[in-house]
C-alpha cells in the first residue's frame, strides 16, 4: 500500500452547503490548517457529472495543491447502526454484513456498501494481528455498522475521478464529527459522558459518547430547512429580516424560534433521558456544531428547553491556524460548520 500524504483536503459533502478544509501533518500530535471554504449548492445532485461540477467550484475557491481528498457525506438515506455481536473478526462480520445483511441488521441491505469497527477506541486497541477483537470479559463486542446505497457511492467516486483528485476515505458525516471531537477535546472524549448534536441542512444528529465509546446514534427529521421555513411561513418575512430580528432577540421571533425548535429539543431530551436510564450517568452539557448553531438564539432556546448549557464547540481546538488575517478573522463565525470536514481529513492523516 501506497504510503498517505501528509496533506489531505477534508470534504463535507452536505445537504445545502459543501464545506472544505486543508489539513497538514507536522509531527505525531501537530496538525495544521492551511485554508478552507465553503459553497452553497442545489439540494439535488442527480449525475456525477454535476456533483464533479460542484467539487470543481468548491476547490477553485479553496485552492491549494493537495491531490488526496476525505470524504464525509451528509446522507439521509444511510444506515448508521450500532449493533452488539459475540466477539468477531471484524473481516468476518464485513463478510457476513455483505452475505447476510438482514440476519444482522434485521433490515434488507443488499443494495448498501457497508463497513463495520468496534464502537469504541479502547476495543479498537484490542485487536489481534489477524483481525480479531481482543475476547472482554462479557464476551459480546458492540459494533458500529455503516452504509451507504451502492448508486450513491458509484456517483461520489465518479465525480471525485472527474475532478482529478483521489478519495482516500469516504465516511458517513456523523462519524467524522464524532472523530473530530476525539481529536478537539480528548480529556473529555476519554473521562466524561457527551452529547453532540449536529443541526444540518435537512436532519440533526445525536451522537452520545461515554468515556471513548459511541453509545447511542440517531437522526432526527429537522434540519436549517424546516427551521427557515418556520421563521418566514407565518408572517411572511425575507430570510433576511428574519435573520436580523433574531440577532435583535426581537420577542415575537424568539417565540417563533422556540416554537419551530420544541420537535428537535424533544428528540434530544428523549436520548438524553434514555442514555441516563440505561447508564445511570448524567450529561451536563451539550455541544453543538452546524450551521444553525451560529444564531445565539437558538442556542439560548435549546438550553432552555432541554434544561442543560448548550455550547458550540471547536473543531480545530488543538490545531494550529496557518491562514492570511482577513480568513482567520472570518473562521471564528465558520468553525462551528467544519466539523465534518475536519474529521474526515483527521481520520485521514491518523491513519498515515
Amino acid at each position: 500500500m501506497a504510503k498517505r500524504a501528509n496533506s489531505v483536503i477534508g470534504i463535507d459533502l452536505g445537504k445545502h452547503v459543501f464545506k472544505s478544509v486543508l489539513l497538514q501533518r507536522k509531527g505525531e500530535h501537530r496538525f495544521v490548517l492551511t485554508n478552507y471554504a465553503s459553497r452553497a449548492v442545489p439540494e439535488e445532485i442527480t449525475s456525477s457529472d454535476e456533483l464533479a461540477h460542484q467539487v470543481k467550484l468548491l476547490l477553485k475557491d479553496f485552492g491549494g495543491s493537495a491531490k488526496c481528498c476525505a470524504l464525509a457525506v451528509s446522507d439521509p438515506t444511510g444506515i448508521l447502526r450500532i449493533i452488539e455481536q459475540p466477539n468477531t473478526p471484524v473481516e468476518l462480520l464485513r463478510s457476513a454484513l455483505r452475505l447476510n445483511g438482514l440476519a444482522v441488521l434485521n433490515q434488507e441491505c443488499k443494495d448498501f456498501v457497508l463497513d463495520c469497527a468496534p464502537v469504541s477506541a479502547v476495543a479498537l486497541a484490542g485487536v489481534a494481528p489477524d483481525g480479531a477483537v481482543v475476547q472482554n470479559s462479557g464476551g459480546k463486542t458492540r459494533y458500529l455498522v455503516g452504509g451507504m446505497l451502492r448508486p450513491a457511492v458509484k456517483q461520489i467516486s465518479e465525480a471525485i475521478t472527474k475532478t482529478k483528485r483521489t478519495a482516500g476515505i469516504l465516511q458517513l458525516a456523523p462519524i467524522c464529527s464524532f472523530n473530530a471531537f476525539e481529536f478537539a477535546y480528548p480529556e473529555i472524549f476519554k473521562n466524561e459522558a457527551f452529547l453532540l448534536l449536529d443541526m444540518g441542512h435537512c436532519q440533526s444528529t445525536v451522537l452520545i459518547g461515554r468515556k471513548t465509546e459511541l453509545m447511542l446514534v440517531r437522526s432526527v427529521d429537522y434540519g436549517g430547512k424546516l427551521f427557515g421555513e418556520g421563521l418566514t411561513a407565518e408572517g411572511a418575512l425575507s430570510p433576511e429580516t428574519a435573520r436580523v430580528l433574531m440577532q435583535e432577540g426581537d420577542a415575537g421571533m424568539a417565540e417563533t424560534c422556540r416554537n419551530s425548535l420544541l420537535d428537535l429539543a424533544t428528540e434530544v431530551r428523549n436520548s438524553i433521558g434514555f442514555f441516563e436510564g440505561q447508564h445511570e450517568e448524567s450529561l451536563h452539557r451539550i455541544f453543538v456544531s452546524g450551521g444553525m448553531a451560529k444564531a445565539e438564539m437558538i442556542l439560548q432556546t435549546l438550553s432552555d428547553e432541554l434544561g442543560l448549557p448548550c455550547e458550540l464547540w471547536d473543531p480545530l481546538e488543538t490545531c494550529e491556524v496557518a491562514l492570511p488575517a482577513a480568513k482567520r478573522q472570518a473562521l471564528a463565525r465558520e468553525f462551528v460548520s467544519l466539523n465534518v470536514a475536519c474529521g474526515a481529513a483527521i481520520s485521514y492523516l491518523k491513519a498515515a
